[in-house]
Parts: structure tokens; C-alpha cells; sequence
């Protein structure tokens, strides 16, 4: 088995697996290159394996009840853990109160600590010291570095002159990541050189060589510091595609992400990942999803990029409705139309190679 960077991992994820505010411990269960996830704690599904329960794929990962419960089980098995891993991914970003007893539980035992949340665990006194005290590291995921750090756009990623594409989406919490992560893979297991650029903190959490994390950056930076992750990766890893993670949707209330992508990353395609049966914005009631072709022609007015291919989020579908559906896709926008996830990235990796520049 590979090796990986950080070591083990126990993933928090309680309440909340199986649900759009679990998409770091999806990511994780999926695939991660930082971690090898061990367990994940969420006392809905404890016993069960957390591929069966996402997937309806064995993934080897078991659910426990609680971070005691799988440290002391996985112990027995003579595992040794390295690492505690908030998977929550809660509207607004906040850490749940009654997360921070398992984190010092956790502490206690001498794991280090990981979360992707906009709570940073190392603004916590009573945290700090205990890591402090046992010798354990905090990594703050979302925290950025000092201004003197952070780079301003430049212009330079006009010389980037590989295929580029970005990976957008109708909503939030909508599989973008997982859609770009499996393009990635698709195009190198065909022999094309591809590097991902993560926008967000599940794809550093995954191993995302090239990073930056959006919705926590300043503002003024985003742009350069979306401009430095495709033009390093594009210097250092000489590819001949780039896929750029999206954030949010263009429309949605709380979480207009895109804008950036379009404007710094310069995309020669988007893929737009969408849901048919989400009716309304993800954690929104009331506010009513913009149509699919309404999402498209916004992202060609802003860019003037067309859209290259729609990939499927099959939530709320059963096996045998997946298919119709990116057929009614296909119908309503011209667009081919594929569920990467359930069925697979070949057509997608084949859509892409044709548009490879020459």
C-alpha cells in the first residue's frame, strides 16, 4: 500500500455522515493520499463500513459510536493512530460544542489534530495546552498565512498553455471535488499528465499537491492565489491538463463561489456538476435552484466559456434512474451528459483527450 504523507486517521464525522455537512469524511472515505482513514465515528451508522453506507461499495473503513470506542477497538487490532480528523462539514463552517470533548480525547491519547473548519481549534486555550502538553500538533486547515504570504494576481497564467478546466456546480455540497479528483485519476491511468488544483480544505485533507483554500482567503488575494496554485502546478508538474476544483455555485445565497475560478483560472472549459433532484439551494428552503441552462448561459456571459460536458450527482435516484437521467440531461442542454461516480470517468477522460491542445 502507498504510504501516506500524514499517517493514520481516526475521522469525526457525528451526525453528520451520510449527509451533505459529512462531505470531508466522504472525501476522506473515498480517497485521501494524506491519510489512511482507519475509522469514522458517527453513532448513526456505528458497525457498519462507511463504503457500504456512501457507496454502496466496501471500503474497509468501520463506523464507531465514538472516538474512544474505535480508538480502543482499533488499538486491539494492533493499529497504531496518528491522527484525529474533524470530517464535519457544517453550513457556516462552525465546530459543534460537543465536538471538543472528543477532540481532547483525542489529545489525550497523543493523536494530532486536523480540522477543516472555520472554528480554528488553535484559537482555544485549553486545546493548545493540552497539545502542547502531550506533544501533539493542531493544523487549522482554513487558516491562511500571513498577508506578506499571499500573492496578488499577476497575469502570468496567460503562459500557462496547457488544456484547463474547472469544475463548477449548480450548488454547494454537490460532488465537484469528488467529480475533479476522479477526472484526475481518469486521465493519468490514460496516460495524460494531469494535476488537480484544490480550491478547498477537503482536497489538502485528500493530499492536493497545489492548494489554496478560497472561502477563508482575503479577498483581495483570491484571484493571485488561484492564479499561483495553476501557474506552479502547470511550472513544476509540466501537465498536459489542469483541473480546477469549483467552490459554491455562481447563484447560490450563501455560497457564490466561481466568480474567481472564471476570471483567475481562465478555464478553456467548465464541467458543471448538477443534481436533478435538488429543487432548492443545499441547506437553503425557499431558495429554488436557477434552471440548468439558466446556470450555464451565466457561466458563458462571465467567461465567454462554454460548458464542455454536465456530470451527474445521482442523490435521492435509484441504480436504474441514473441513466434517464443524464439521457433528459442531455436533452435539455445539448450537452453529453455522465454520472462519473456511478458509472465510471472513461467517457468523460475520452470527451477531454479530444479537446486536448495540439
Amino acid at each position: 500500500m502507498k504510504k501516506s504523507i500524514d499517517g493514520t486517521a481516526i475521522v469525526y464525522c457525528q451526525n453528520a455522515f451520510n449527509t451533505p455537512e459529512g462531505k470531508t469524511a466522504h472525501g476522506l472515505v473515498r480517497f485521501t493520499e494524506r491519510f489512511e482513514v482507519l475509522g469514522v465515528i458517527d453513532s448513526r451508522y456505528a458497525g457498519k463500513d462507511a463504503g457500504e453506507i456512501l457507496d454502496q461499495k466496501p471500503a474497509g473503513i468501520l463506523i464507531y459510536n465514538s472516538f474512544e470506542e474505535a480508538f480502543n477497538s482499533l488499538s486491539k487490532e494492533g493499529k497504531i493512530i496518528d491522527n484525529f480528523v474533524v470530517g464535519l462539514a457544517p453550513d457556516g463552517g462552525r465546530l459543534p460544542k460537543e465536538s471538543k470533548s472528543e477532540i481532547k480525547t483525542a489529545l489525550e491519547k497523543g493523536l494530532d489534530v486536523a480540522s477543516g473548519l472555520h472554528d480554528f481549534l488553535t484559537n482555544d486555550v485549553e486545546l493548545v495546552a493540552l497539545a502542547k502538553e502531550k506533544n501533539c500538533t493542531i493544523k487549522d486547515v482554513r487558516k491562511t498565512p500571513d498577508r506578506d504570504q499571499l500573492h496578488f494576481f499577476t497575469g502570468d497564467i496567460e503562459k500557462v498553455d496547457c488544456l484547463k478546466l474547472a469544475i463548477l456546480g449548480t450548488d454547494s455540497a454537490i460532488g465537484k471535488r469528488t467529480t475533479a479528483w476522479l477526472l484526475v485519476h481518469g486521465l493519468r491511468a490514460a496516460g495524460i499528465k494531469a494535476e488537480m488544483v484544490g480550491t478547498g480544505q477537503t482536497a489538502w485533507m485528500q493530499g492536493a499537491k497545489y492548494s489554496m483554500i478560497m472561502d477563508s482567503c482575503i479577498n483581495d488575494f483570491v484571484s493571485g492565489e488561484i492564479e499561483h496554485a495553476v501557474v506552479s502546478a502547470w511550472k513544476e508538474g509540466q501537465p498536459e491538463v489542469i483541473v480546477i476544483e469549483g467552490q459554491g455555485s455562481l447563484m447560490n445565497p450563501a455560497y457564490p463561489g466561481g466568480f474567481e475560478i472564471l476570471a483567475a483560472g481562465r478555464p478553456d472549459y467548465v464541467i458543471m456538476q448538477h443534481a436533478p433532484t435538488r429543487l432548492e439551494y443545499d441547506g437553503f428552503p425557499g431558495y429554488k435552484l436557477h434552471p440548468l441552462p439558466e446556470q450555464i448561459n451565466a457561466i458563458k456571459a462571465i467567461s465567454g466559456r462554454g460548458v464542455a460536458a454536465i456530470t451527474l450527482n445521482h442523490e435521492l435516484m435509484k441504480a436504474e434512474e441514473i441513466s434517464p437521467a443524464c439521457e433528459k440531461v442531455t436533452e435539455e442542454t445539448g450537452l453529453p451528459c455522465y454520472d462519473v461516480l456511478a458509472h465510471g470517468a472513461d467517457k468523460l477522460v475520452g470527451l477531454i483527450i479530444s479537446k486536448l491542445k495540439k
